[in-house]
C-alpha cells in the first residue's frame, strides 16, 4: 500500500507552495497536480517541473514504465472519461456512502487504479516513503478512499476566504502553454466555491479518512512547526533538522511536479511571502459580502469578521 500525502483545497489557497515545502523532506517526493497528467501531459506534452516536456522527463518515463509497462499502454482519453463520470463534485454524496453500488462503484474503483498504480510507480522510482499529490479536488479524495491499495492522508489548506476571493478577482500571470480555464470568478462565485470545497474536506473527515487542516497563514507564520505537525501526522517519521527552512524563506531543489502553477519550476531561495494585500485593496462592499456569505466556516477555522 503506498501512502499518499493529497494536499487539498480550493485553488490560490497556498497549496503548491506547501507541496513544494514537503517534497523537499527526506523519503517525500512531490508529484504536482496529478489530476491534470492525463490531459496536460500525457496528451499535450506541457513541462515537468524539471523544465523537459514530459515525454523527455526522465523520471517520469520511468515511473510509466513502472506503474504501467510504458504510457503507451495507458489511454488518456478513458481515463479522462472516467473522470468525468465519476470525479465530479456533484456525485461527493454517493462518493460519501459508506457502499458503492455498481456499476458506478465499479467506474470508481477503475479510476482510483490508475492512480494508485502511478503513486507506487513514483515511489518506486523515487524510493520515497510517501509520496504528495496537490490536486486539490475533494472528488478526487473521495474516489482515492475507496481503493485498498493507497494509504490516503489528506491535508486540507485553508485560507481566509476574502484572501481567496480577492486573489480570485485577479487575472494571474500564467504560461503560455497553460490551458484556457477559467482565471476570475466574481467574489460572491469565489464565496461559494470556497465553502462547498472546505466542508467537502470536513465531510471526508467524518467519513473516517485522515484530514489535518493547516492555515496557509500558519504556514507562512511558522513554517517548520507547521511542517513538522504535517510530518507527525502523516507518520513520515522525524523529518531532521529542516535546514530547507527558514522563517522567512525556503531554499527548493529540482522537483518533478507534474502540474501546478509556475512556482512548480522555482529553485534555489524562494522567500516566504504572507499576500496580506487584500486586507488594504479589496473593497469594503466585497469583503463584507464573502465575509457575510463564509461566516460559518471562517469562524470555525479561527478567523475573525475583521
Amino acid at each position: 500500500m503506498v501512502r499518499v500525502i493529497f494536499i487539498g483545497g480550493l485553488g490560490r489557497s497556498g497549496t503548491t507552495l506547501l507541496e513544494r515545502v514537503l517534497g523537499e523532506l527526506p523519503g517525500v517526493c512531490a508529484l504536482g497536480e496529478v489530476v491534470h497528467l492525463w490531459r496536460r501531459d500525457l496528451c499535450d506534452d506541457e513541462r515537468c517541473g524539471c523544465g523537459r516536456r514530459f515525454s523527455g522527463c526522465r523520471f517520469w518515463s520511468r515511473v510509466g514504465e513502472r506503474a504501467f509497462g510504458g504510457w503507451q499502454n495507458i489511454d488518456p482519453v478513458r481515463v479522462m472519461a472516467l473522470r468525468d463520470a465519476v470525479e465530479r463534485s456533484r456525485h461527493i454524496p454517493r462518493l460519501a456512502g459508506r457502499r458503492l453500488a455498481d456499476p458506478h462503484g465499479e467506474l470508481v474503483a477503475e479510476y482510483a487504479t490508475y492512480y494508485a498504480r502511478l503513486y507506487r510507480g513514483a515511489a518506486q522510482v523515487s524510493g520515497a516513503g510517501a509520496v504528495v499529490d496537490s490536486s486539490k479536488h475533494a472528488s478526487l479524495a473521495y474516489c482515492l478512499r475507496w481503493s485498498d491499495q493507497i494509504d490516503l492522508r489528506v491535508v486540507h489548506m485553508v485560507r481566509d476566504s476574502r484572501g481567496v476571493a480577492y486573489s480570485w478577482a485577479r487575472t494571474p500571470d500564467r504560461p503560455a502553454s497553460a490551458p484556457a480555464r477559467p482565471d476570475r470568478y466574481q467574489p460572491g462565485r469565489a464565496a461559494m466555491l470556497w465553502n462547498a470545497h472546505n466542508a467537502a474536506f470536513g465531510l471526508l473527515r467524518r467519513r473516517g479518512v485522515p484530514v489535518h487542516r493547516v492555515q496557509y497563514e500558519r504556514l507562512l507564520a511558522d513554517p517548520a512547526a507547521t511542517v513538522r505537525r504535517i510530518a507527525e501526522f502523516a507518520e513520515l517519521g522525524d523529518p531532521g533538522p529542516l535546514d530547507f527552512l527558514d522563517h522567512d524563506a525556503v531554499r527548493l531543489g529540482p522537483c518533478h511536479s507534474a502540474g501546478g502553477n509556475p512556482m512548480r519550476f522555482a529553485t534555489g531561495e524562494l522567500p516566504l511571502l504572507r499576500d496580506e494585500g487584500w486586507r488594504a485593496s479589496i473593497p469594503p462592499r466585497q469583503r463584507r459580502l464573502v465575509g457575510a456569505l463564509t461566516a460559518p466556516l471562517l469562524t470555525m477555522y479561527g478567523y475573525g469578521r475583521q
